[in-house]
């Protein structure tokens, strides 16, 4: 196993990653921005290294600084959690480069899965269902408003090197085409540096499910089940749950087979995430993208396998063989995912401030991995989660009276945040029965 492991990232991801590297005997090693010095992660850790002041891009994203702490603190392995530089292939070439391990999937499989374009035509010529889309980027707005016509309105304009839910738009003709078109262009060279753009079929109903992937170090890889993600604002997940309650076991074992495919056809090790679109009418699926990388969401697939899936990408990376048997994979009961964020309930802007009250629920199926303690503050300067609250039970109705109780004794206050909005949600009828997709948000706005 890996002796030492410098965790280059922040809040709760860093602090379940340190908790993991604890268990097993890993000197843990934090890094962290200046506004950061205060949190759990940080207190937590055997060792920590301040990186640069609040911007991300000089602290959290700032590759030099962090190999100079790895190299400092004689760290033996990075793990880069989520978001930050968890999926830039240099960074990992870099990593590589200096004798460190990275915990992570090969540098050429962040290369070929960070195109969305380049990704879809993988997928497709490794047998995955892809959605009817360009092949090429639109070079420009004419070809762009020609392909969507040849597609078929409505379309989805997406930047082809964008992620989490970020830099996409909907057009539902030509002149939403065109004002969609320049702004996700423009998005796109702003954030990412790359202003390429997608389009493809969008569809108005339908569901957001994951299959989580995990390349071992034989070479194999394996499905862990899959994740209902369609609970989202402005394309970005609040809740997540497994199994998926719109998918049926023939359903699943097309999703798991087509996910292996995916993961085979990069030779992806350590952990990743097949995601799909699926039409609950015809029960049609489509390849979105992979993540290259840990999900945030990944304990409700923890709960559900009884693994933990920060200490199998620690013993891939170190190239041992996995805790289970991969041939008798068995998943158990229900489990379900709230992202506790920093933003009112309703229009879900952003509210940071100083926490005066924190108090997690606790109880049997309750596990909150949480980045804040009651006195620390939420600044402006990263993403708004705090705390993801995840509850299990033996089927689906136990784990939504779980998720009830704990969010009703989440106590919090001081930053703004979304429990009410999920106590709105837990009573709703769609989602009760299972039965909703990704517009279940707007529905209830």
């Amino acid at each position: 196993m890996i002796e030492s492991l410098l965790v280059a990232n922040r809040g709760e991801i860093a602090r379940r990653i340190i908790r993991t590297a604890k268990r097993l005997g890993v000197r843990a090693i934090a890094v962290h921005s200046e506004v950061d010095a205060g949190l759990p992660f940080v207190t937590e850790a055997d060792e920590a290294v301040c990186v640069g002041p609040a911007s991300p891009a000089q602290s959290y994203r700032n590759a030099e600084a962090i190999l100079a702490a790895a190299r400092s603190t004689g760290a033996q392995a990075i793990h880069p959690g989520y978001g930050f530089l968890s999926e830039n292939a240099e960074f990992a070439r870099a990593v590589e480069a200096g004798g460190l391990i990275w915990v992570g999937p090969r540098a050429d499989a962040i290369d070929a899965m960070g195109d969305k374009i380049n990704a879809r035509n993988l997928m497709a010529a490794a047998g995955v269902p892809v959605a009817p889309g360009t092949t090429d980027p639109a070079a420009d707005l004419d070809e762009a408003v020609a392909a969507a016509a040849e597609i078929g309105y409505p379309v989805m304009v997406k930047a082809a090197a964008g992620g989490g839910g970020m830099g996409m738009g909907v057009a539902t003709d030509e002149a939403a085409m065109r004002t969609e078109y320049d702004k996700v262009r423009s998005f796109a060279e702003r954030m990412f540096g790359d202003g390429s753009v997608l389009i493809e079929r969008y569809f108005p109903r339908v569901r957001h499910v994951e299959v989580q992937i995990l390349g071992l170090a034989d070479g194999r890889v394996v499905a862990l089940g899959e994740r209902e993600c369609s609970v989202q604002r402005r394309n970005q997940k609040l809740v997540e749950e497994s199994p998926s309650p719109a998918v049926s076991p023939e359903l699943r074992s097309r999703f798991l087979a087509a996910a292996v495919r995916a993961g085979e056809a990069v030779k992806y090790r350590n952990a990743g995430t097949v995601e799909c679109l699926l039409d609950p009418t015809t029960g049609e699926f489509f390849f979105l993208e992979m993540n290259t990388r840990l999900q945030v969401e990944h304990p409700v697939t923890e709960l559900v396998y009884g693994i933990d899936l920060v200490e199998e990408q620690l013993r891939v990376a170190a190239g041992l063989a996995p805790t289970f048997d991969p041939d008798a994979l068995t998943p158990r009961g229900h489990a379900i995912e709230l992202r506790i964020n920093a933003e009112d309930p309703k229009r879900f802007l952003p509210g940071p401030g100083s926490i005066t009250t924190w108090v997690e629920p606790t109880g049997e199926g309750v596990r909150v991995d949480s980045g804040y303690v009651a006195g620390n503050t939420v600044t402006p300067f990263y993403d708004s989660l705090m705390a993801k609250l995840v509850v299990s039970g033996k089927d689906r109705a136990e784990a939504l009276d779980r998720a009830r109780s704990a969010v009703a004794e989440f106590q919090l206050a001081g930053p703004k945040n979304n429990l009410a909005f999920f106590a709105e949600l837990l009573e709703n009828q769609e989602f009760q029965a299972g039965e909703y997709d990704t517009g279940i948000v707007s529905r209830m706005r």
